[in-house]
């Protein structure tokens, strides 16, 4: 009786593709420190591909110059006013900690005023909690400044390959483009998913956060709210909180400010906060970011969550990306190994 034997063919090619993971999978361990550099210049690489190749092939600008050109601007425009910013907070949130006897009164007069009212006085306001809530916040600020040489780091990386991947960029693309074993269709698709989810994210969060964070900021000056620039940028930064977003800072301040005695201020604090700030989400989703690419909402959530838990900020990009993945994956291998339209056509007739 004769044996069937498998195809050496076949053996080549698993044991090729075996080979291929197992190096990918040493790399990326042995680089993982890196990772969010290499992913920065990934997203700034697709937002300035198309400005690029119209400066280096339409106009004939050089392409090493234009890279650097790229690079200074987003040092400029993006890296100096973030850094800014993180540094202004560091110092009031660390000098904001380190006031406990403001804290202290603050609180108790917020969960005196709370001990009576519906709903809010189930909330947990103890001592213990509030002593946690401390405890967490000042082992977080160490830990941001002590990434400041992380984040240089791959600050650096991320424009050392930004610049090969622009420079090289056409021979880069065809390699990439004839790598995937997919038929152009598939290809097509996979691109056009990345290039709207990273557009989305990496501009629309971004958009959304400082315009929420401008509005809060006017209505805490407006309301008597001490620190509103502070209070306005966590805003700002809460706007990437999935579900409750701007709500985790406004909704504690008007309760502070309805503590206090000052129940005008308060209640016009929450209303305008709750019509303005919530709203301008809605405005914006569908006027501005609706041009950039309309995202479901689950995929943003869920995305976010994934991303903030594998990738740091970073993760606000390429969370949604690895989800929306799933779904391009899908029309992919419905593309590759799915019915034909012929068989299709075959079943309902």
């Amino acid at each position: 009786m004769k044996h069937k034997q498998i195809n050496n063919n076949s053996i080549n090619q698993i044991m090729l593709i075996l080979i291929i993971l197992l190096i990918c999978i040493l790399i990326f361990k042995n680089l993982l420190y890196y990772l969010p550099g290499f992913l920065g210049a990934v997203t700034l690489y697709i937002l300035f591909r198309k400005t690029y190749f119209n400066l280096t092939e339409r106009r004939k600008w050089n392409r090493p110059l234009t890279s650097l050109l790229f690079i200074v601007l987003s040092i400029v425009f993006i890296v100096f006013p973030l850094w800014g910013m993180i540094d202004y907070l560091v110092r009031q949130i660390s000098t904001f900690a380190s006031n406990t006897e403001h804290i202290v009164r603050q609180f108790n007069l917020m969960k005196e005023y709370m001990s009576d009212k519906p709903l809010l006085k189930e909330i947990d306001l103890s001592d213990e909690a509030l002593l946690a809530f401390l405890q967490r916040l000042t082992r977080y600020i160490p830990n941001v400044l002590n990434s400041v040489v992380e984040i240089a780091i791959n600050l650096i990386t991320t424009f050392f390959v930004l610049y090969f991947m622009q420079v090289y960029a056409k021979k880069m693309e065809d390699y990439i483009y004839r790598a995937i074993p997919f038929s152009a269709k598939s290809k097509n698709e996979i691109w056009q998913e990345v290039n709207l989810m990273v557009r989305s994210n990496a501009l629309g969060i971004p958009i959304l956060g400082v315009c929420q964070g401008l509005v809060a900021m006017l209505g805490y000056w407006m309301f008597g709210v001490d620190n509103f620039i502070l209070w306005g940028i966590l805003t700002g930064v809460s706007s990437i909180i999935p579900v409750l977003g701007t709500m985790t800072i406004y909704v504690p301040l008007g309760i502070m400010v309805l503590a206090t005695g000052q129940t005008v201020n308060g209640i016009g604090l929450l209303v305008y906060s709750f019509l303005l700030v919530g709203g301008i989400d809605n405005i914006l989703r569908f006027t501005i970011l609706k041009t950039l690419g309309n995202v479901p909402p689950l995929i943003t959530v869920f995305g976010v969550l994934l991303g903030l838990n594998l990738f740091g900020m970073l993760g606000l990009i390429f969370g949604p990306l690895i989800l929306s993945s799933v779904q391009v994956l899908i029309k992919v291998y419905g593309n590759e190994f799915g019915r034909s339209d012929r068989d299709e056509q075959e079943l309902n007739v």
